[in-house]
């Protein structure tokens, strides 16, 4: 049986390998591997059962050997020319006024290849950029323009919950988030509250979805008129953790219940209830069609 191992890369990207046999590696060491792109160094992560999981089933290329002496020499030496290059374009874009942040460098280890990342509101043309770089380093240029929410994975910082970001720790794929689903959870609609580092809405707020639907499918909503002991009351706070549920009467008083006995009355409430309200709507119904009498009156 394979075992599988995960691979991080410069940028917070990380992918899945099968160890080879015979090659001892763990979490912590520095392997070379042969990726689609070319040749790459990364660290390895996770090793085992949790690894074998985000594989599912399939690893990608081979782990070509350990990183040697003369592998860490040459990382070190991309690391400072990736840093030079960063250094130079970001003269460079200030010198040509583009409106674009560069966000960061990767240099290719087989063709010493260039690739520069960076964010813009809009569409930048930065061919004249590109010829200038081409000019300095000699190599073959690239920009890439990536989102915010790109940005901040290969960024990382720390989030709101004190925590690494998890687009940079452990989500490999970003997920579609909605406001519906921060009003699903009762959460603030205050964009400073809910929205992380990137400006764009937490992807944290996708975890529990499914648990706050479940859960509100079983107790009433706050402002639901509900019967309780007889009398007709309002639903003022839902606790969906605890089940339990703060039921308003007409002169203010809170009763703590919960929320099984709440959604059991709701469904038997007093037949004068339903008599008003239906009342009201065929009222409503029969005016908008013209079907009072003295509507007939006046057709007639």
């Amino acid at each position: 049986m394979a075992d599988y191992l995960e691979v991080e890369f410069k940028g917070n990207r990380r992918s899945v390998y099968a160890r080879p046999e015979g090659l001892e590696l763990g979490p912590g060491d520095i392997v070379v591997v042969q990726g689609d792109s070319g040749t790459a160094m990364g660290r390895v992560t996770i090793r085992g059962r949790l690894a074998e999981m985000k594989a599912g089933g399939s690893s990608d290329t081979r782990i070509i050997r350990k990183a040697s002496e003369e592998d860490l020499a040459l990382q070190n030496k991309i690391a400072e020319r990736e840093k030079e290059a960063f250094r130079v374009a970001e003269e460079r874009i200030q010198q040509r006024g583009l409106e674009m942040k560069l966000v960061d460098v990767e240099c290719d280890i087989d063709t010493g290849r260039l690739t520069f990342f960076f964010t813009a509101a809009q569409r930048v043309d930065f061919r004249a950029l590109v010829r200038d770089l081409a000019s300095i380093f000699k190599t073959r240029i690239e920009l890439r323009q990536i989102g915010v929410r790109d940005e901040a994975k290969r960024l990382s910082g720390l989030g709101c919950c004190g925590r690494k970001f998890c687009c940079s720790s452990f989500l490999r794929e970003f997920e579609p988030v909605t406001l519906k689903m921060a009003r699903e959870q009762r959460l603030s609609p205050n964009p400073a509250k809910i929205s992380g580092a990137c400006g764009r809405l937490m992807c944290c707020l996708v975890y529990e979805r499914d648990f706050y639907r479940e859960a509100g499918k079983k107790l009433p909503r706050v402002g639901t008129k509900v019967s309780v002991g007889g009398q007709e009351k309002t639903v003022g706070k839902v606790n969906l953790f605890t089940g339990m549920v703060d039921v308003v009467s007409e002169d203010g008083t809170v009763e703590h219940l919960p929320g099984e006995e709440i959604r059991g009355k709701k469904e038997r409430l007093p037949r004068r209830f339903f008599r008003r309200r239906s009342g009201g709507r065929q009222a409503r119904r029969g005016t908008e069609r013209g079907e009072t009498k003295e509507g007939e009156n006046r057709s007639e």
